[in-house]
């Protein structure tokens, strides 16, 4: 029977995208792991693939299409001995679950198996692939759950499928993040549209991006407990070093930022106060043993927070390097889902912007995240008494009151304002 190929969910926040670009024509042979389409997510642009062979027997959505919701059919795959005149009713088939890999440099969960395979009397509807791997281990398809639609057997089914055993089912994949009702066209938006009738203006269309940061932050702001812990951090020890470090680095084309200092001293202070080093998750807290850090990055129409994984054992220059990579691939969109997915902890910096302070919305499911204002000359009064100039730099740490209480919140800011404070000790 004609396999529908559907818009694949790409990331767990995609509800829809574009469908930037087809890879085969109709009447073009495809196998398992060939790559179709591009397809722009509402982070980045990604390879589609097959996991089924067979030939493409229409194109359903034209390349360039914006918009596409996940699981709509967007092309026809037919196997040996089948036509085109089938296609019609294929396509008319309510949509089921995708029959596409996720790219392969994305990390994303698997989608779940259906209950049983599909059967019609005693047939069980397998790929023809599958059919040959499945006699070549001696497997009974009839023992095998499919994943493909309506329970249909594919190659990757019986893959790693042993004789008598059917696979164990796999975790789902995370559900899409749903848009709030505020996003929705209806009353309000006509009560402002009617409040502007009179005024010159242009509507602006959501991207996929800004629908899901505003789905999200939404989210974040109405459903998590934030509090604020804020500390004021001196910086003329750091920068001094920081200035004798990029003279010993020179030759190596090193040259180390403010933020590389901020990112270390977050990942060390996760490990100095390991109780907030943990995230939420839904009925239970989960506390990691690394320091992954997300730090956001400002692109064109909205953001990217890519994740260093590990941030407590990496050198400065080797998270100098990495972050400069990541956020030069974020302003393209060429990063992977796992590369933007997970971490503990976040940094929002607009210091180079020249804001003196503001408060950063924890996005889920971090438990903190660290607003960092620039470092300006002020008068501090010294330990001894005496009143001096500093360069100090404001800082807020907005918190998840269900994961880090206001004592462990001052713990971990504290942590972060002495490693900064003292930044020889960072490389002890």
């Amino acid at each position: 029977m004609p396999i529908e190929l559907l818009m694949p969910a790409l990331s767990p926040t995609m509800e829809e995208g574009t469908l930037a670009k087809w890879l085969v024509k109709e009447g073009d042979t495809v196998a398992s792991g060939d790559v179709m389409a591009e397809i722009e997510t509402d982070k980045a642009t990604m390879e589609f693939e097959a996991v089924d062979e067979g030939v493409i027997g229409k194109i359903l959505v034209e390349e360039g299409s914006e918009g596409v919701k996940v699981n709509t059919p967007i092309a026809v795959i037919l196997e040996d001995g089948e036509s085109a005149d089938n296609i019609g009713a294929a396509s008319a088939a309510p949509a089921s679950a995708p029959v596409a890999a996720a790219p392969a440099a994305a990390e994303a969960p698997a989608a779940a198996p259906s209950a049983a395979p599909a059967k019609d009397g005693d047939r069980v509807f397998a790929s023809p692939l599958a059919r040959r791997i499945a006699k070549d281990k001696g497997l009974d398809l009839s023992q095998i759950k499919g994943t493909g639609p309506k329970g249909r057997i594919v190659k990757a089914d019986v893959e790693d499928a042993k004789p008598g055993a059917a696979p164990a089912p796999t975790a789902s994949a995370p559900a899409a993040a749903a848009a709030p009702a505020s996003m929705a066209a209806g009353p309000a938006t006509d009560v402002v549209l009617k409040t502007y009738a009179d005024r010159d203006f242009e509507e602006v269309s959501l991207d996929g991006m800004r629908k899901t940061i505003a789905a999200r932050l939404t989210e974040a702001k109405q459903s998590v407990p934030h509090f604020y812990l804020r500390r004021d951090i001196e910086l003329d020890a750091l920068l001094k070093f920081r200035s004798q470090l990029n003279k010993s680095l020179e030759p190596r084309g090193i040259k180390l930022s403010v933020n590389d200092f901020i990112i270390k001293a977050c990942a060390l202070a996760l490990q100095q106060v390991p109780d907030a080093n943990a995230v939420w998750a839904g009925d239970r807290m989960l506390s990691l043993k690394p320091s992954d850090v997300a730090v956001a990055v400002a692109i064109e129409g909205g953001l990217f927070t890519p994740v260093l994984k590990d941030a407590e054992m990496k050198s400065l220059s080797a998270l100098s390097a990495e972050m400069k990579d990541l956020a030069s691939r974020a302003r393209d969109r060429k990063l992977a889902p796992h590369e933007y997915q997970g971490g503990s902890f976040a940094i929002s910096n607009l210091g180079m912007f020249g804001i003196d302070n503001f408060d950063a919305i924890i996005n889920p499911p971090h438990a903190a995240i660290l607003a960092v204002g620039a470092g300006t000359k002020k008068p501090v009064v010294g330990e001894d008494g005496e009143v001096k100039v500093a360069t100090v730099m404001s800082t807020t740490l907005s918190v998840d009151h269900r994961v880090i209480d206001g004592a462990l919140g001052a713990n971990l800011l504290n942590a972060i304002k002495d490693n900064l404070e003292n930044p020889v000790m960072m490389l002890a």
